[in-house]
This record gives structure tokens, C-alpha cells and sequence, in this order.
């Protein structure tokens, strides 16, 4: 009996022990770990810049669905609005327009952009299957396939249905 009860005693204190140097060893910091410093704690900057455009304000620049398309309008915060393009029932595209005011490096990869659409500049990135403009240097507009149907000559044909003359009116 005594030999039973010691063994129930010493079962805790071993657990402890373990979680508590498996807990404190040194290990390589995540790679997430610089970006959760920067953005958490006493002078971090918002997530959302106070200035960003609220998301419902973006609906209205967005294309109707035609010629057996469908836009449903899937997510919308501040500064940012999105909507699929269905066709079929499936899921071909994802439109959106984002203030870039809360992400200024968004804007910047649009300078190197040798190629315009309406007189803004025009963006092609296979690699992430979309295609986008910059409207007045903060409102990205952007389409991105998700079907291989939806060609990159179908996301700019969308692009330019936007009312991108609309949009820029916005301050």
C-alpha cells in the first residue's frame, strides 16, 4: 500500500519537472515573432489607419453581374470590400477594392508598374493569379482568379468594369 501511495505522490512532481524544462529551453524564435512585437503593445500602430475608407462605401464602385456572371458581395470592413464572381454556381473570381492607406506597401509595388489601365497603373501578378489598379495612389483594385477558366485577359476585362472614375472622386 505505502509503495502505491508513493508512486501516486511522485507522478505530479515528475510531470512538473518535465513540462517545466521542456517549457524554459531555449529555442529559435518563430519567425512571426518580430511581426507580433511590432503590432501588439503600447505604441503599435492600428491595424486599420483611422483615415480608411469604410467598406460599404466601396460597394457601389463594384460591376453587376452579366452574361452569366454573379457578384455576391462576400466580406466587407473598414477599408476594405470584396465580392466573388460566380459563374455557373462555381466560384471563378474575387473582386476587391482596399484603402491602402492601412498598408502603404500595397501602393508601393504599383511604382515599378509599366502598364496602365484608364490612366492608372496596372499591376499583373501571375504568380498569385491576379491583376489590379491603383486608383488616386490609395485604392486598390483588384481581381483574382480562381478558377483556371479565368484567364488574366477575363481579370483585366473586369477591372475595367469597375467604376474606377467613381472611385477616384473619394478623398
Amino acid at each position: 500500500m505505502i509503495v502505491s501511495n508513493w508512486r501516486k505522490a511522485l507522478m505530479p512532481i515528475v510531470l512538473s519537472v518535465v513540462l517545466l524544462v521542456t517549457g524554459c529551453s531555449s529555442k529559435e524564435p518563430s519567425k512571426y515573432a518580430q511581426t507580433q512585437k511590432d503590432t501588439t503593445g503600447r505604441n503599435a500602430p492600428a491595424a486599420i489607419a483611422k483615415n480608411a475608407e469604410a467598406g460599404g462605401d466601396f460597394n457601389k464602385f463594384f460591376p453587376q453581374g452579366a452574361n452569366g456572371y454573379a457578384r455576391v458581395f462576400s466580406q466587407e470592413k473598414k477599408g476594405f470590400a470584396e465580392a466573388k464572381l460566380n459563374k455557373a454556381g462555381k466560384n471563378v473570381a474575387v473582386l476587391s477594392i482596399s484603402d491602402t492607406s492601412s498598408l502603404p506597401a500595397a501602393a508601393k509595388k504599383y511604382e515599378k508598374s509599366t502598364s496602365k489601365l484608364n490612366n492608372y497603373p496596372l499591376l499583373d501578378e501571375p504568380a498569385l493569379k491576379s491583376t489590379g489598379v491603383l486608383v488616386n495612389n490609395r485604392f486598390q483594385v483588384k481581381v483574382a482568379s480562381r478558377d483556371p477558366s479565368f484567364t488574366a485577359e477575363d481579370r483585366q476585362m473586369w477591372l475595367q468594369k469597375f467604376n474606377l472614375g467613381g472611385l477616384s472622386t473619394l478623398k
